[in-house]
């Protein structure tokens, strides 16, 4: 009986886990994607001679934040 309990507690703990795993790996992809891969990703384009492709991708990036919640 108690081996029943330590296991339905055990998967318990472990899909927990799963979840807060998979939370917080997309948190961190998100902010490293919009930290450090997109500005350096313009800063290439612009470098590359890509203005053009550049700007109006730093503005619509730019609106969206404007018009974003956070």
């Amino acid at each position: 009986m108690l081996t029943i309990l330590f296991m339905i507690c055990m998967i318990w703990v472990f899909w927990k886990m799963l979840f807060w795993g998979i939370k917080a790996s997309w948190g961190i992809a998100k902010l490293l994607v919009s930290i450090v891969l997109l500005p350096l990703a313009l800063v290439g384009l612009v470098l590359g001679g890509l203005i053009k492709i550049a700007f109006p991708i730093l503005i619509v990036i730019g609106i969206v934040g404007l018009l974003s919640d956070r």
